[in-house]
């Protein structure tokens, strides 16, 4: 497979007219879904399942995350936006039934088993965070660390079949890159003014802001207006730019440390778009 084909390979199972052409849908889940398919590549006696769990798990991803963009209620009446909603539904839906039917038809009792426990684990977690935050239990690192731990969850599964690798070299590796992922999605994430309230920028406003910014936040009292200035004055994106400087020189040195060159190379390319985003952000800082 070359350096696209996770993404590439899934596409048959995702490229469906009807949903595409009425609805929005998630991003594949790309950082994650090469980084395994990279160690499970590393593993001869895995070679010819990389490609199979490499799909499988992005289309479960895939269906948890559509069934996430589902808004809570239902109260827009328009004809387009009532579709559009009926199949984010159906989408996550027709994803999910993709990832059970392939591991089936490769006869994958065991992973099925594991990978639908680990849905369940999912929605515990962002269970957890939905009643934190709506009882205003959090601070803007809790929300990062519950982020990671959502989107690291269906990847976790594989920690056992990996597990002859260097001592938790999978595992720190998913976190890292998933952590850096996370923070590129809330640097993008400023740029939709109608996203900032659910992101980290929310959460680290409540804890610098002053008491009637506070108050104003908690009450969505703030107009766009307000809010660009409150993320200019506490200078969020600068914030959220050095937090991910940060985390990647941390990876970048972790994926130093491997043996092979070979999957040193195959790692720093799949970090590339950490390193354009930095150096974009930081283009246009400088302007």
């Amino acid at each position: 497979m070359n350096s696209y084909s996770v993404a590439d390979a899934t596409k048959p199972y995702t490229e469906y007219d009807m949903i595409r052409d009425n609805t929005e849908l998630p991003e594949l889940p790309n950082f994650r879904s090469q980084l395994l398919y990279a160690f499970l590549n590393k593993r001869t006696d895995l070679v010819d399942k990389s490609e199979l769990y490499a799909i499988v798990v992005s289309l479960a991803q895939m269906g948890l995350d559509t069934h996430d963009l589902v808004s809570e209620t239902n109260d827009r009446k328009e004809k387009k936006e009532a579709r559009s909603r009926q199949l984010r539904v159906l989408a996550g839906d027709y994803f999910s039934s993709h990832f059970y039917q392939l591991l089936a038809q490769a006869g994958q009792v065991e992973m099925t088993k594991h990978l639908a426990s680990a849905i369940c684990e999912v929605n515990k977690l962002k269970m957890n965070l939905y009643v934190r935050m709506r009882q205003w239990k959090m601070t803007a690192e809790e929300y990062v660390q519950a982020s990671v731990s959502i989107k690291m969850q269906l990847y976790l599964t594989f920690s056992r079949v990996l597990e002859g690798l260097k001592p938790n070299s999978w595992h720190d590796m998913l976190q890292g890159y998933t952590r850096c992922e996370v923070l590129l999605d809330e640097l993008r994430r400023l740029d939709r003014e109608n996203e900032v309230r659910s992101g980290w920028a929310f959460w680290h406003l409540l804890q610098v802001g002053t008491k009637e910014e506070k108050k104003l936040l908690r009450h969505g009292e703030t107009d766009p207006g307000k809010l660009r200035t409150l993320l200019h004055k506490y200078n969020v994106r600068a914030t959220l730019l050095q937090m991910l400087e940060y985390q990647f020189k941390l990876l970048s040195d972790k994926i130093r440390q491997f043996d092979s060159d070979k999957l040193v190379s195959e790692l720093i390319r799949i970090g590339d778009p950490f390193a354009r985003a930095l150096t974009a952000t930081r283009a246009l800082e400088e302007v």
